[in-house]
């Protein structure tokens, strides 16, 4: 009955352990993976402001005119020809 007994403990230990080994291996990958997608998402916040700053760029009013002078032939209208046009507030809904 000693023996039995003595058996039964070694496969539980041996299970155990096994559930150990393997639960903290499972620990390391997730660690190396959440590892990675900080890495990631790091990046991507560098390319994400890079990509701000280059949107900022490209609409400047200076270079906004410069475009329309050179590359579309626009010109400023004559004074007679500008109209001023007043935005209304919407009346409300009774």
């Amino acid at each position: 009955m000693t023996n039995r007994f003595a058996f039964i403990l070694l496969i539980m230990l041996i299970a155990s352990a096994l559930g150990a080994i393997s639960s903290q291996h499972k620990a390391r990958k997730l660690y190396l993976e959440l590892q990675q997608e900080l890495s990631t998402a790091k990046q991507l916040d560098v390319e994400w402001g890079q990509l701000r700053l280059e949107q900022g760029t490209w609409a400047t009013h200076s270079r906004v005119e410069r475009v329309a002078k050179r590359e579309l032939k626009m010109t400023l209208p004559l004074a007679g020809r500008i109209e001023v046009v007043q935005l209304s507030r919407p009346e409300t809904v009774r």
